[in-house]
């Protein structure tokens, strides 16, 4: 007698639902992966939907400071995988191991401490992040496409080529 539960699904997947995305070594060891944000700032893409205006990425910062102040229109996932963060706005930490939900429509100032080497956290960002002075006043912001094209800079400078992001866009 066969146990079922061992026996993989017998039937094709749906022709319009895109290849699963596997990233072997998500933390690169290739820095040219990263891509720069601001001096001592980077992001490594994992996936960028596209089709549903989100990302999903790894920050990395090296040097304490204030990184920016922005609002989100839709929620925020954050899961700390080195170091630690904060917002000026609150009064926590978001260390190793911890998880972080940020609400739509709040707006904070991300910053690193001195006593912080290195900062590497997985974010799930939802549609924006719009960048804002002390008094709200937009300065920029930035999307699923604004990140897309950074990328597409970013992998030509290094040589990766413009298409190296293609495979991280569902």
């Amino acid at each position: 007698m066969s146990n079922e539960k061992w026996v993989a699904y017998r039937h094709p997947q749906p022709a319009e639902s895109p290849p699963e995305l596997v990233v072997p070594n998500a933390i690169p060891t290739d820095e040219r992966i990263w891509v720069p944000v601001e001096e001592n700032v980077w992001f490594r893409p994992l996936c960028m939907s596209a089709t549903r205006g989100y990302w999903m990425n790894l920050l990395r910062v090296r040097k304490s400071g204030v990184l920016s102040r922005h609002r989100h229109p839709q929620p925020v996932h954050g899961f700390v995988l080195k170091g630690e963060w904060r917002y000026l706005e609150h009064d926590w930490v978001a260390s190793e191991g911890g998880y972080v939900y940020e609400s739509p429509g709040e707006t904070h100032t991300l910053v690193v401490d001195p006593h912080v080497e290195e900062m590497i956290t997985f974010f799930q960002v939802n549609g924006a992040m719009i960048y804002v002075d002390p008094d709200g006043n937009t300065t920029g912001y930035d999307d699923v496409f604004t990140r897309i094209d950074k990328c597409r800079a970013h992998y030509t400078k290094v040589g990766l080529g413009a298409d190296y992001i293609d495979q991280f866009i569902r």
